[in-house]
């Protein structure tokens, strides 16, 4: 017993101090093997890995590539759980439309999930607590509060649903029992026990997404190595704090390309029959000459945007357009998503018309959809 745990002591870097009080940090106690003690093998605990000879590869690898002892590694990775559900929901098929595009309210159906007067209020909240930490990493990456914010009202409502699943067992599962996505989330796995070591917490406590998504942010453990900010100034990078979380978001952004002071999406209204017949989604080029022959025009400025891509949301009685910009498909590398994308614009420049006071008219033309004719 004694011998694994020292071992795990060295993996964690236990001794690192002074993180956030949201943080799950190792007190000793959490990462002590069940039973007496750990075979060579590191056949220790009850978990669903123990002896996994995919597990017993991957501490053999992060031994040889980053240093760790493979024995802490494979005591750690034995406590985790096989657990069933994840598999099953990374399996639930996608839906695919069949036959004619008919719409049928898609787009207000998923808009209703985020875009709520509770919802829009609780981010206003939100947005005054963090104020100051939100206008300094503005000033800092360049990206837009309403933006920061956006996400982090879709991804969790601002902290209040960040995941109940345990990361190890989430990554674990996926790793060594998902062939299909295995070399995904064995990558992922080795960033969360990288990031473990780095920041000197426990790595059998933080809980998340059941894909390993953590924090206020719901970042993977590769992009939280890669993209998060010690924004608070504690000396660690902690999604699980909201003011961590902010930098983070915003970095990722500016990561990703955010062209500070252009506009994200811009209205257009469409007429005539060929509008309906163009390939839309956030991954379209068009210049705007070309839907222009095609009746869709925008409704404000593109600046100097020379290429956009058509957004066609489905509100039920027909077609709503967009055109999204350099930014908005920058928002999507968040999340591979047209509708996804439009919730956090909306929802942010939402919490944004209520923080200026406007309250009323602006939020209610956010909430209430509107309808193009073509179809």
């Amino acid at each position: 017993m004694r011998r694994v745990f020292v071992l795990l002591t060295i993996l964690l870097a236990v001794a690192l101090t002074g993180c956030g009080s949201n943080t799950p940090r190792d007190d000793g106690s959490a990462i002590r093997p069940e039973g007496s003690g750990g075979s060579a093998s590191g056949h220790v605990g009850g978990g669903s890995f123990a002896g996994n000879p995919a597990a017993l590869r991957f501490a053999s690898h992060m031994q040889k590539q980053h240093g760790f002892d493979a024995k802490a590694v494979t005591a750690v990775l034995a406590r985790a759980k096989r657990e069933s559900w994840i598999i099953e929901q990374m399996d639930k098929p996608v839906r695919k439309s069949r036959g004619p595009s008919v719409p049928t309210g898609a787009w207000n159906r998923y808009r209703a999930k985020f875009i709520t007067e509770d919802n829009i209020d609780k981010g206003v909240a939100f947005w005054q607590q963090y104020a100051g930490e939100l206008k300094r990493a503005s000033a800092t990456y360049g990206v837009p509060p309403e933006i920061i914010v956006g996400i982090i009202g879709v991804e969790t409502r601002w902290g209040r649903i960040m995941g109940k699943t345990r990361i190890i067992d989430a990554l674990a599962t996926l790793s060594f029992a998902y062939p299909r996505r295995s070399e995904y989330f064995t990558g992922e796995l080795e960033s969360f026990f990288l990031m473990a070591r780095d920041e000197g917490f426990d790595p059998l406590k933080p809980k998340g997404s059941f894909a390993g998504a953590m924090g206020y942010g719901q970042f993977m453990p590769s992009s939280i190595r890669k993209y998060a900010v010690d924004h608070n100034g504690d000396g660690h990078r902690n999604l699980w704090n909201p003011v961590d979380a902010i930098g983070s978001v915003a970095n990722y952004f500016k990561g990703h390309g955010w062209r500070t002071g252009q506009p994200v999406a811009v209205r257009a209204t469409a007429s005539g029959s060929s509008a309906g017949s163009l390939k839309s989604g956030f991954d379209t080029k068009y210049s705007p000459g070309t839907l222009a022959s095609s009746g869709i025009i925008p409704a404000g400025s593109l600046g100097a945007a020379d290429q956009v891509s058509l957004l066609k949301l489905d509100v039920g009685s027909g077609y709503e357009y967009w055109l999204g910009l350099h930014n908005f498909y920058v928002i999507t590398r968040y999340n591979h998503s047209t509708y996804y994308a439009m919730a956090v614009y909306q929802l942010g420049n939402a919490v944004k018309a209520r923080m200026g006071g406007a309250g009323g008219a602006r939020v209610a033309q956010v909430l209430a959809p509107s309808v193009d004719s073509a179809l």
